[in-house]
């Protein structure tokens, strides 16, 4: 056995609470095993061995778990928003006791640092507490009569069965961001985690067995998505379908909703821009640049993938990304490098496409640019100057550690540059003039806008894309009211 191997294993065994390691769905309050031969098995990125198998369930199990949630909805829904709060707070609270070992989970099957998986256990809990306390915020709303003689109210109401479909760059987060929400609304859950990451959801879903959800509430099917996901779309019990994945999965989905008219929230591809003009704070926007490509070892909708520099300062600004980009280190997640793996091969194939196209097409290497030592799974953080706007890097999302610059003249060129793109989910500008951050705040054709700064999500905030990046809002306020149905009453006082 390697050292790694030693290393992840131990990992595994020495878990202080070995039950949060499930091999099992959760359907209905039931831990549910794999029938025969049919499980999947979940493999670990950083060295390519089997960490576990988790159930391969299909339809049948898919429809059994939408009947319990639709059945356990009447209650959850009649409870009292407080006491809604009350499990919500407990599931929370019993996920911050478990951050060690959520993380190192996270770790053995998503591959990123061990860091970067503390830091999302914490993202992923304020979610949790934000909607304990949303949940008691959902009012009802009065209007003032156009009509005599009446009264008007508007209110919301959980829309029903939420089904939901994650990722798995961010297998816990973005679990509760969807759950957490629906919850709140007074919607009960089913949800399938990508089939690379299960781990992550089922031991949430444990956690939330201690926190009292009562049965039916939150179920966690694992299995082959064409199948699972494909009854969930397809069963008019389920009345709201949020989704986070590639924008191509994202249009089948849309589909396949459209015969029972689902309420969908898709939060779908990026092709970030990250503009820095010559005003800029040089050390500031390059250390921004350097966490806005490589969180996640570049593996995030958010990740900048084509940087415009104005020509005052490209070199410059070059130069100082690629110094940092050599002291990056590379290797697997438990020994908290800067880069992880990436999750398959079929990732690391992409970047050497994307390095490649770029090369032919007259882009200069700087710094990388091919597979790293640590394992098959493992690229060179890669630095890509003088990239060609028809190259493959700047035309779709990377997803990886490799970062294309292009020097820009034209203010009203680079705005043209950076819209010119149908998934529109975050853009980064830095600049020190005002009029230029309030026409690209509000020109850049993108849900999110992060000026001078890289960090901006949270759970108070609404997260989100426009064009093909996505549909709806989660996070804050809205992202609850995306599980609800507006309610209109109108009341004769005569």
């Amino acid at each position: 056995m390697s050292a790694l191997a030693a290393l992840e294993k131990t990992a595994l065994s020495d878990l202080q609470d070995p039950r949060l390691f499930r091999e099992y769905a959760y359907v209905d309050g039931r831990w549910v095993a794999a029938t025969f031969d049919a499980s999947l098995d979940v493999i670990n990125p950083a060295d390519g061995a089997r960490i576990g198998s988790v159930p391969a369930l299909g339809a049948a199990e898919m429809d059994e778990a939408i009947d319990a949630a639709h059945k356990a909805f009447a209650d959850w829904s009649r409870l009292l928003p407080q006491e809604r709060a009350a499990f919500l707070r407990r599931w929370y609270e019993l996920i911050v006791d478990a951050k060690e070992d959520l993380a190192h989970l996270m770790v053995l099957e998503q591959g990123k640092p061990l860091s970067e998986a503390r830091g999302e256990i914490d993202y992923a809990a304020s979610f949790i507490d934000f909607y304990a306390e949303e949940a008691k915020r959902m009012n009802v709303e009065s209007v003032t009569s156009h009509l005599p003689d009446a009264e008007m109210r508007i209110s919301r109401e959980p829309i029903g069965v939420a089904g939901l479909v994650t990722p798995w760059n961010f297998p816990s987060a973005m679990l509760t961001r969807k759950a957490a929400a629906a919850l709140a609304a007074g919607c009960t859950v089913v949800a399938h985690p990508s089939s690379e990451t299960p781990f992550s959801a089922l031991a949430l879903a444990e956690l939330a067995e201690r926190a009292g959800i009562p049965a039916g509430g939150f179920n966690v099917l694992t299995g082959k998505a064409s199948e699972v996901v494909g009854a969930m779309t397809a069963s008019a019990k389920v009345r709201a379908l949020s989704f986070t994945g590639s924008t191509e999965i994202g249009r089948l989905l849309y589909g396949q909703s459209a015969p029972t008219v689902k309420k969908l929230v898709m939060e779908l591809g990026g092709h970030a821009p990250f503009i820095a003009f010559a005003d800029c704070d040089l050390d500031r926007a390059v250390e921004s640049a350097m966490i806005a490509k490589f969180a996640t070892s570049g593996q995030d909708c958010l990740a900048a993938n084509r940087f415009y520099i104005e020509r005052a300062i490209y070199d410059d600004f070059v130069e100082a990304f690629a110094n940092k980009v050599r002291e990056l280190t590379v290797g697997p997640g438990l020994s908290d490098p800067d880069i992880g793996p990436l999750i398959h091969g079929r990732a690391v194939g992409k970047q050497e496409e994307h390095v490649t196209d770029a090369l032919e097409k007259g882009a200069r290497l700087v710094v990388g640019g091919k597979r790293a030592e640590a394992g098959e799974n493992f690229f060179q953080p890669t630095v890509l100057a003088d990239v060609p706007e028809d190259a493959q890097i700047f035309r779709e999302e990377t997803f990886g550690p490799v970062a294309g610059f292009t020097p820009f003249d034209d203010e009203d060129d680079v705005l043209a540059r950076a819209n010119d793109t149908e998934t529109g989910l975050v853009a980064y500008v830095h600049t020190q003039s005002p009029t230029r951050i309030a026409r690209f705040s509000r020109e850049l054709e993108f849900g999110m806008v992060a000026v001078n700064r890289t960090k901006i999500t949270g759970a108070p905030i609404p997260f989100g894309g426009i064009k093909q990046a996505g549909l709806g809002r989660e996070g804050s306020r809205l992202g609850m009211e995306e599980f609800t149905n507006v309610k209109y009453v109108c009341a004769d006082t005569r």
